[in-house]
């Protein structure tokens, strides 16, 4: 397996996934396994250096990796990052999300973005599978990157069920908390929500919202969020321990995404937690609730649909945590990796 970055180093959605990923088919005793990416590695994992410095820099390093053992299967999950496949050896490449497009949304100039389109075709053109995780994305691959439909697997993801579980509600003394766990880019409509935010605050006027994360946007939306005075939080980086504290305190989460969504772990994360995250429906993001209650789908992009949807929340409108979490249990990372292990069989006959 090569990623982008270890979890410990460098949090994200497609780091979180990587790691865990890693870790669960290293729990098996039928696989052999090996990971490398940059950063701190969980044990047994390998690191080609620390994280940031160059990107030629690094993406030299991982090209060069000669460390991988006798016939293996290469499994990509970042385009830019690992050795090229070899010696017949089958390729598989996860595709978390389009680089090029979320560059682009990200401000990258029209060059970088076709030069990142170009990488991502290249290093994908070979590979025996590509493991998508929503229907949504299995979708983008075959249309924009004329991938062939019969190689795409769509396998969901999982969600560490230890880690992320129901705690003791801390109720906050100021009111009822809506939690937002993501990075703060243009693409994840946290702008959305804040649009909305004064119609929650005048149907629920003791609710506080509690934003996580950090990113390109955050002194835009610090900016827009400051008429609301203290019932918008802005919380920076947290541990899983801070997670664990702000889950148990949170009456709900809300995942406001308005553009390339694979699926959202921390959707699965929220629900682990036992605590009904607000969706939009965007991209793979419906597919972490819609078997659980359809009324957590917001119409994406929409700041007054999102609004009710959570002023009715916080009235008790939601799944109780029991519910949350055995829907979560669903989604259990001991379910991907076998799903991961019965495509690997399929390519080593």
């Amino acid at each position: 397996m090569t990623g982008s970055e270890w979890f410990g180093s460098a949090p994200g959605g497609l780091n979180r996934y990587f790691t865990d990923l890693y870790s669960a088919l290293a729990a098996r005793p039928d696989v052999a396994v090996t990971a490398a990416a940059f950063g701190t590695p969980p044990e047994g994992g390998r690191s080609w250096g620390p994280v940031g410095g160059s990107t030629w820099r690094r993406a030299r390093a991982a090209y060069l990796d000669r460390a991988r053992p006798g016939p293996v299967i290469l499994d990509r999950h970042f385009a830019l990052y690992g050795p090229p496949a070899r010696g017949g050896h089958p390729l598989v490449v996860h595709f978390h999300g389009p680089w090029a497009a979320e560059s682009r949304m990200a401000g990258s100039g029209a060059l970088a973005v076709r030069a990142k389109f170009a990488i991502e075709r290249a290093r994908a053109a070979s590979a025996d599978r590509y493991v998508v995780l929503s229907e949504h994305f299995r979708d983008l691959l075959v249309t924009e990157y004329r991938i062939r439909p019969e190689a795409v697997r769509v396998l969901p993801p999982g969600v560490d069920l230890a880690r992320f579980r129901p705690r003791e509600a801390e109720h906050a003394a100021t009111g009822p908390v809506v939690l937002c766990v993501r990075r703060l880019e243009h693409r994840m409509g946290i702008d959305v929500l804040l649009r909305g935010w004064p119609s929650v605050v005048a149907a629920r006027p003791e609710a506080r919202l509690v934003i996580v994360g950090t990113g390109t946007a955050e002194a835009a939306l610090r900016e827009q969020a400051a008429p609301y005075g203290d019932t918008v939080t802005f919380e920076g980086k947290a541990t899983d321990d801070r997670l664990a504290q702000l889950y148990a305190r949170a009456a709900c989460t809300v995942v406001p995404s308005v553009a390339l969504e694979g699926f959202g772990l921390i959707a699965l994360e929220s629900l682990a937690a036992g605590r009904a995250p607000i969706v939009t429906d965007c991209g793979g993001l419906p597919d972490s609730v819609r078997a659980l209650d359809p009324s957590l789908i917001v119409a994406s992009g929409d700041a007054e649909a999102l609004a009710a949807r959570l002023a009715a929340a916080l009235d008790g409108e939601i799944p109780d945590p029991a519910r949350c979490r055995a829907h979560a249990r669903t989604f259990s990372w001991a379910a991907a990796a076998e799903r991961h292990v019965a495509m690997y069989r399929e390519l080593t006959g």
